[in-house]
């Protein structure tokens, strides 16, 4: 009971869902998305177990510099560019791949003349309107760069689904046909889909596919589970009963007292709050593994504890694991119970909860 909080990390389920992923990308090599510290797996062990993926993907200079200095020397993909000169050189000196979304980076590139050190990806922004060159401004930024003073080593091409998630894939196939539409007859290599995309079914895939949250086992959809798709949760957050309560009919649980007994309850206190990342938008009836069966969350989430009716459920004493989300409890599904996204929930798992691979 050391650790009265803590997210299991599954790395047999981390390469396990790498393969269904490649097997799903068909010839297409796969980028895997380790952005936000791996969303919230860990950015440099999640590399390290899974060093066989084609290349990776982060979204700022420091997570690529972070993974060259744990040891990982395969291509890394920075999908939000550099912004200044010192940040071209560091990307330079740590050979990073450089994703050019706006004029003013190949001004960059244009003034220190070194875009023979890198890759380059030009994005092209096709209705996400985020990053990238609209089309109509696509083929003058491909100009530049193709004129630079000392030419990319490799130049590919690259676009963002918006809504690769709805299953009518109308916006889908909008985009699709602008890419395809923008880039013509270029035989550049091409990434374009996600999770969503490769797991929805975009015939369109590209060259390189960039899975994030099916890498992490979980799904993209609102009506499916990664089980549906042959995934694994990677992250199972577990916790403890720190006590158990007898509370009477209409007694008040909780800040606010926003949760009255309809009967009496038995109700077991957790390890588990905000101030580790279990948001409080979670609602009463959040479920919770206790015992191998569902438990419902009563009341408010407070910054370090959580209560949970046990009622009914024998054998629950201080020191009892629970788990919030991951194995035997998916967290897509506790994620719509805070009106949020399974990546929001990965992601904010807080610096205080620590990793503990299995």
């Amino acid at each position: 009971m050391s650790r009265l909080i803590r997210a299991v990390i599954d790395t047999q389920a981390l390469r396990h869902n790498l393969n269904v992923i490649r097997a799903r990308a068909g010839r297409a090599r796969v980028i895997a998305v380790v952005k936000a510290n791996a969303y919230g797996h860990g950015l440099a062990s999640t590399a390290l177990a899974i060093q066989d993926a084609d290349a990776f993907a982060v979204a700022r200079l420091e997570e690529g510099m972070s993974l060259r200095a744990a040891g990982i020397t395969s291509r890394i993909v920075l999908l939000e560019g550099v912004f200044s000169r010192s940040q071209l050189e560091d990307a330079a000196q740590d050979n990073l791949d450089l994703v050019v979304h706006d004029a003013r980076q190949i001004e960059l590139l244009e003034q220190a003349g070194g875009a023979g050190r890198f890759a380059v990806w030009i994005k092209i922004d096709t209705g996400m309107n985020r990053l990238g060159f609209a089309p109509r401004d696509f083929a003058p930024a491909l100009k530049r760069v193709r004129m630079l003073r000392s030419a990319p080593r490799e130049l590919r091409l690259m676009t963002h689904l918006a809504c690769a998630d709805e299953r009518d894939g109308q916006v889908t196939r909008a985009q699709l046909a602008a890419f395809a539409a923008t880039i013509g007859e270029l035989k550049h290599e091409t990434s374009v889909v996600n999770s969503a995309g490769l797991f929805g079914g975009v015939a369109a895939a590209g060259d390189w596919v960039r899975p994030g949250l099916a890498l992490y086992g979980a799904s993209p959809f609102a009506d499916a589970t990664a089980a549906d798709f042959g995934l694994r949760p990677v992250m199972t957050l577990m916790s403890t009963v720190l006590t158990v309560r007898e509370v009477s009919r209409g007694e008040r649980v909780g800040y606010g007292g926003a949760w009255s007994a309809p009967r009496d309850s038995r109700i077991a206190i957790i390890a588990a709050g905000y101030g580790d990342g279990v948001p409080r938008s979670f609602e009463t009836g959040t479920p919770v593994l206790i015992k191998k069966q569902r438990a419902a969350l009563v009341g408010r989430v407070s910054m370090d504890m959580i209560a949970v009716d046990v009622t009914g459920i024998a054998g629950i004493e201080v020191g009892t694991p629970a788990t919030l989300w991951g194995e035997g409890l998916p967290v897509e599904e506790v994620a719509r119970h805070a009106g949020t996204i399974p990546y929001e929930l990965l992601c904010s798992v807080s610096q205080r909860v620590p990793l503990e691979p299995r």
